[in-house]
């Protein structure tokens, strides 16, 4: 037997499949044992606090060439076949939650919404967030966000290839503190009535309780034009257009017209017999609205002032404005109603029924004007239960646009240097709201008044807004000051002459 002992101790000598136990180790070997032990080297190294200290070893190094030493200090490339591999980044990735959702099932169960939405709770409660919008492997995360305010210098060089010399910034300086406060005591705190007015000849004419002041813009002088006796008060002024002539209307009834420049009561119409909360002219024509709903057509060049006569709202008229062409006349009600009606420039309207009637607002509605540079277009507000700016094509009777105001409207003015406007509000904030038109995006808000504001009127050169509150304040905003850039040719504020003069009885 042994000489088969022998061929077996060849045969498996010279096998090929098997490793070689005796002899040096292969190089592929080594390499894979060099790998791994400086894997678990490195390994070692991350969960060790105080990693050990090796001696130096007193025997020289042997000098590297300068390939080897480039070679050394590389770290091999992974070979990958195919292409670029996608490591995930154990940071970002929630292990616990990835498991979790990689071993649930679906479940399709019919449950109902508040069952869902509780579920949805409890989950966000136990596991800190959303896991539907948890990924499985998070592969990188995500750059922070920048801080608030922060603009990318490098925008315009990839929005444009040129910027322009010219270019001015998207909004214009609005001065946010009153220009000038004056003292306004015993103003009447009633939404309903109207009790400010400025003139083109640049009077401010103010009502007080029972008395109505002139002040002068251009001298600064205060004058006392009326004072009512009893138990009456004066609800409403008006100044005519291009002219001195100043409609007072008061508590009981009667409407009186002044002549300022002489200050001279030159009549009084007794159109009504409750008091007159809003006025508005037509040429010669004074339209006044009283509490019980009646509008009155007055000519004041006539004896028999009363011209024409509507009775369309079944409550107090607290709005009232004649369009600049005189074509649409506007009222509003504490009816909650909005009528237009129509007319013609220096005539009175002498139908009964209004052309549109919108019954949009909730509320009462007085703030009311009309856009200067579309005579068609009109700008209504509602009161507390509405806080709601509502526009006006009166050529089909469409609202074209609307924007809550979430305060109540107390008055609205076009601005007549830009395609803005401006309205004034009560609770919460008292302010003064610039919006820009068509778009109704917010300017800028005024506040200061401690109260709500109960009327607005505007300069006669369009710059300078003025606020009544019920905090017994009259405050001067000049928030529609013309661009100084803008060349403009300044004319002179002429006086001429009223068309009332001649012809009063």
């Amino acid at each position: 037997m042994s000489q088969f002992t022998f061929v077996n101790d060849l045969k498996s000598a010279v096998r090929m499949d098997e490793p070689i136990t005796s002899g040096p180790a292969p190089r592929w070997m080594k390499k894979s044992v060099e790998s791994t032990s400086s894997s678990a080297n490195t390994s070692r190294k991350t969960i060790d606090l105080m990693p050990i200290k090796k001696t130096p070893s007193k025997t020289p190094s042997k000098s590297k060439s300068p390939a080897s030493r480039s070679a050394s200090n590389t770290p091999a490339k992974p070979r990958t076949p195919g292409g670029d591999r996608f490591i995930p980044s154990r940071m970002s990735t929630n292990f616990d939650i990835s498991h979790f959702k990689m071993n649930q099932e679906n479940e399709n169960l019919d449950i109902s919404p508040t069952q869902s939405d509780y579920r949805k709770a409890m989950s966000e409660n136990l596991h800190g967030c959303d896991i539907n919008n948890v990924r499985v492997l998070s592969y990188q995360n995500k750059a922070p966000a920048p801080p608030d305010g922060y603009q990318n210098a490098l925008k315009v060089v990839y929005s444009q290839s040129k910027t322009p010399m010219n270019v001015r910034g998207a909004t214009r300086y609005i001065p946010h503190a009153p220009d000038r406060i004056l003292d306004a005591p015993e103003i009447v705190d009633d939404y309903y009535l109207n009790l400010i007015d400025w003139s083109f000849s640049n009077i401010l004419a103010v009502a007080l309780g029972t008395s109505v002041y002139l002040w002068n813009a251009d001298t600064g002088a205060i004058d006392q034009l009326l004072d009512l006796e009893g138990a009456d008060y004066v609800t409403s002024l008006s100044w005519v257009p291009n002219g001195n002539l100043l409609g007072v209307g008061t508590a009981l009834g009667p409407v009186q017209l002044w002549d300022a420049s002489q200050t001279k009561r030159l009549r009084i119409m007794n159109s009504h017999s409750s008091r007159v909360g809003a006025m508005s002219w037509n040429s010669h024509i004074l339209t006044t609205g009283c509490r019980n709903g009646q509008l009155v057509h007055n000519d004041v060049r006539q004896r028999e002032h009363i011209v024409g006569t509507i009775q369309s709202h079944t409550q107090e008229v607290c709005g009232l404005k004649w369009s600049t062409d005189g074509r649409y006349l506007a009222s509003g009600g504490n009816d909650n109603l909005l009528n237009v009606y129509s007319g013609l420039p220096g005539q009175a309207t002498y139908q009964s029924e209004p052309i549109y009637s919108f019954s949009q607002h909730q509320a009462a509605v007085k703030a009311l004007d009309w856009c200067p540079w579309q005579t068609n277009v009109l700008a209504s507000g509602g009161g507390t239960a509405d806080r709601t700016i509502r526009f006006w094509n009166c050529n089909n009777g469409q609202c074209i646009n609307s924007v809550n105001a979430n305060s109540q409207v107390c008055a609205i003015l076009w601005s007549k240097t830009y395609k803005e406007l401006v309205s004034a509000h009560g609770f919460a904030n008292n302010q003064l709201t610039i919006w820009k038109y068509p778009s109704l995006t917010k300017v800028a808000e005024l506040t200061g008044h401690t109260n709500r504001i109960l009327n607005l009127a505007m300069s006669p050169d369009g710059s300078t807004v003025l606020s009544a509150g019920a905090d017994e304040t009259l405050r001067m905003w000049k928030c529609f000051l013309p661009d100084p850039n803008k060349k403009k040719e300044h004319e002179k504020r002429t006086s001429r002459p009223t068309i009332l003069g001649p012809g009063l009885r």
